[in-house]
């Protein structure tokens, strides 16, 4: 439960390569994903979302699903 609720403070306070905030859906989606692939991740500057896509293959579909809907807007 801790390790959750880091990673999605982790999350909460990263953006991504357009410098836009993570949705509550996003970190939802991707909170599992981040603590097993990034959470040595120092966030901001859109490291965390850097990491989740160089992983991009090894993330839950979920996860996929909001990164690729974040990446199109």
């Amino acid at each position: 439960m801790l390790r959750i609720t880091i990673a999605t403070a982790a999350l909460l306070f990263a953006s991504n390569a357009l410098a836009q905030q993570l949705t509550a859906a996003q970190r939802d989606a991707c909170g599992g994903d981040y603590g097993k692939f990034c959470k040595g991740t120092t966030p901001g500057g859109g490291r965390i979302i850097a990491c989740l896509a160089a992983h991009n293959d090894q993330l839950t579909p979920a996860c996929q699903k909001v990164l690729a809907t974040a990446e199109k807007k």
